[in-house]
Parts: structure tokens; sequence; C-alpha cells
């Protein structure tokens, strides 16, 4: 099977370079007119599958905000995952996920496997337990050609405690994408990396040769012009940016959050070409 690298290259080649957040939290489904239950959940879900799955490159249901609803929320999610792939969007599961041995093969299993309801093109996943509790989900994605993307330098400023701390000579952050792109010398680009684009980050990553998933751009902050500065280092090619609440305002019609989206991936395309 294709890595998940020449795969997520060819999605946003056609789709271009915007990932589109799916957060149903309470105030968004509040501001729809939908009530914060299942029944509501369920409709935002069908909003955001037919607006985003036949224009976006990728979209990223976070997963934390399905789980409240129990049962009900997870077979929503798998609606939302299995509607928006059939629709040509790869599904970027934003799980962060962190375990080790066989726990953390049981996340792989949920979020990288055919047999699982869940399963998804990449899930996101904390290295905090050490890069190398990773593998049972790396195992799981190379031979599927799905992506794994690891926290390196998030944009909560909480993270810089961590992130930036000293270990022997390189910060932590940068230990974890030397530890990616050393993966990713396969050319498969299995390992992607989620770094912030609310703020210059301070890693190198020209060496990466993976997906770099960028959060930020719109309500916190970012903007398609600050990119090409922020990320000045890297291949653009591999930039990710990824905008929820910002395109997500302009539901519930479907045509304006489409229209919206399709906005802010052009204004981010035209900022890095």
């Amino acid at each position: 099977m294709t890595g998940f690298g020449p795969r997520f290259r060819a999605a946003v080649t056609a789709r271009g370079r915007l990932c589109a957040g799916i957060d149903p939290h309470v105030d968004l489904l509040q501001s729809w007119g939908l009530g914060a239950d299942p029944a509501g959940l369920d409709r935002f879900a069908d909003i955001c599958i037919e607006a985003f799955g036949s224009v976006a490159a990728v979209v990223k249901p976070q997963v934390a905000f399905f789980e409240p609803f129990g049962a009900a929320g997870l077979a929503t999610l798998e609606r939302v995952i299995a509607g928006c792939r059939d629709a040509g969007a790869l599904v970027l599961a934003d799980a962060k996920r962190g375990d080790i041995g066989s726990t953390m093969a049981a996340y792989a299993r949920a979020w990288l496997d055919d047999s699982s309801p869940l399963v998804s093109d990449a899930v996101t996943v904390s290295p905090y337990l050490g890069f190398g509790s990773l593998e049972p989900a790396l195992d799981a994605a190379r031979p599927a050609g799905r992506g794994v993307f690891v926290l390196a330098r998030t944009s909560n400023p909480e993270g810089a405690s961590v992130q930036l701390a000293d270990a022997d000579g390189r910060s932590v952050g940068q230990r974890i994408v030397d530890a990616a792109a050393a993966v990713n010398t396969d050319g498969a680009g299995t390992v992607g990396v989620v770094v912030g684009a609310t703020r210059a980050h301070g890693l190198d990553l020209t060496a990466l040769a993976g997906p770099i998933l960028a959060p930020g751009l719109g309500a916190q902050g970012a903007r398609a012009e600050d990119l090409g500065p922020v990320f000045a280092e890297a291949d653009l090619d591999w930039l990710l940016p990824a905008s929820s609440r910002g395109v997500l305002r302009a539901g519930p019609d479907i045509g304006a959050l489409r229209a919206s989206f399709e906005a802010a991936r052009d204004e981010v395309e035209s900022a890095l070409s």
C-alpha cells in the first residue's frame, strides 16, 4: 500500500493545504441552534460531513468533544469518520493517545486497524512516555499506509515548560522531531508532527520528511500570512494548517460553512505560494 506521506501529498495537491477541524463543543452546538445532546450532535455531524467531506484534503474530528455523549457520541464519531473518508477526505482523528505496551497497541488497533469502526487515515499521539512507546502505533500505521502525528511543540503556553526543556543540548520538542525524522528515512512519511502556528516554535524541521499539522489558524490568533515566517525553515509542501472555530462559526448553513472553509483554504494557499 502507498505510504501515508504520498497519500497526504496527493490530497493537499488536489484539495489544498487546510485541515478542517470538527469540534462539536457545547457552545458551538448551541450557537448553531442545536441541542447539546445526541440528536444535536448527529445533526452537527451531518452538516460537517456534507460541508467538508468533498472539499477538504484532511478533516480532524476532535475525539474529546464526542466522548461526553458516551456510546451515542462514539457512534456519531464513527459516522463522521466514515462519511468524510467516503467523500474523499483523509481523516485525522485528534485523539492524542499515548501509553505503553499492550495499551498503546490497543489504541493503535482502535484508530489505525481496518477491523475497527473508528479506523482513520491518521491519529494524533503523545510521545511523553518516551518516543519508543509509540512503536505499536508506528507498526500499525506503516503497512496500512496510515499516519501518526506526534505532539512536538503545541500551541498552548503551558507546553513550553516540557517541550522547550533542555535534553542534552537539544529541546525535548527537537528530540521528538529528530526521532520522527529518523523513522521517515524510508520515504513513507508515516510520522508527522504537531507544531502550533501561533508562535515561533524554535524547531529545526528540515529533515522531517513528513507532514506538519499546524493548529491555531483563526480563533487562536494565527493568520495565513504568519505561516511562511513561522515555518520558514520547513518544506511548506508538508505543512497542514488547521482551523476549527474560525471556520465552524459560519455554520450551520452548509453552503456558508463550505464557503468559509474554501475562503480560508484559498487564503492559506495564496500566503504560501
